[in-house]
């Protein structure tokens, strides 16, 4: 059966403030995504009925709580032409870490059903059903560079900015987004990223200025919950570092920034501990992501790195 694959890439925050609360109990941010080398591998194929998801993670919902899954629900009830399809994932980005993992699978869900089934939405139409996804699902689309605002659905594209290597550690627990944001109000914000700074830092391609503007405010929540994350901020940030290490999203994620590949791999190899996720990445350029596509109905291309 006619079947296609994709790269679904994560995102990491460089910056993330909250401006205040919004109608609805959600939250107004500002802050800047940026896509990273890092990425689940989404197989979607024809079916006759129904929608069927696996997934090599069983700890991941294979129903209607999936929002993959709830991306393959929403075309298919617009488009009659999806009369079946059946998702494969296989996850390599970890669950739960602030990475945008379930939004990047639904939103290369759309981007693939577009294809298989020969839609042509268009960026705008396919932007629209991934918002009302999640407010992470529009970026994963597009994943390079963006300033988010409102939810972090309202998007504006930046410069890519330096190529960057990264550090990223998860500790083996989840951390409640809605509980890290409902405490914020408990804790004292001392520092805040630095927007103008960073979207210069961007503009002009400059590592230093960029790691000096970093931050994000839910670290202050996050911290405070799990006091442990804040031992191990300080401890990633030691002698081997040359850049920030900041917080992915709501996290527990943390993520350390290097100017070159050699100084990332000293801390990855250094920071070994079991159950621990440690992943050596890269932001991600326009290149990659062009070629995110790795198999289609008409080709049997590359099928993964």
């Amino acid at each position: 059966m006619p079947k296609v694959t994709l790269k679904a890439f994560a995102k990491i925050n460089l910056t993330l403030d909250v401006l205040g609360e919004m109608a609805g109990g959600y939250h107004s941010l500002e802050t800047i995504f940026r896509g990273i080398h890092l990425y689940d591998l989404v197989t979607m194929e024809k079916k006759d009925r129904g929608i069927h998801l696996e997934c090599d993670k069983e700890e991941l919902p294979l129903g209607p709580e999936n929002l993959a899954w709830q991306a393959a629900e929403l075309l298919q009830k617009d488009f009659p032409v999806i009369g079946g399809i059946n998702i494969k994932i296989v996850k390599r980005i970890p669950v739960a870490a602030g990475l945008a993992g379930g939004s990047t699978d639904a939103a290369a869900v759309l981007l693939g059903l577009d294809r298989l089934f020969h839609l042509q939405l268009g960026r705008q139409k396919l932007s629209e059903y991934a918002e009302r996804l999640g407010s992470d699902v529009p970026f994963c689309l597009y994943p390079l560079a963006a300033l988010g605002r409102s939810r972090g659905e309202l998007l504006e594209e930046l410069p890519e900015g330096p190529e960057m290597w990264l550090v990223l550690v998860k500790p083996p627990f989840g951390l409640s987004t809605g509980e890290i944001f409902d405490h914020l109000s408990q804790v004292e914000i001392s520092r805040r990223p630095d927007l103008s700074g960073a979207l210069k830092a961007l503009e002009e391609g400059s590592f230093g200025e960029l790691c000096a503007a970093m931050g994000n405010v839910l670290e202050a929540s996050a911290f405070d919950l799990q006091p442990k994350l804040a031992e191990w901020k300080r401890d990633l940030a030691g002698p081997v570092g040359t850049g920030p290490v900041v917080m992915a999203g709501s996290g527990p994620t943390l993520v350390a920034f290097f100017d070159s590949e050699e100084k990332a791999r000293q801390l990855a190899a250094q920071w070994g501990q079991p159950r621990w996720d440690v992943l050596l990445s890269k932001t991600l350029t326009r290149q990659e992501l062009e070629k995110r596509f790795i198999l289609t109905e008409e080709t049997e291309g590359e099928r993964g790195e």
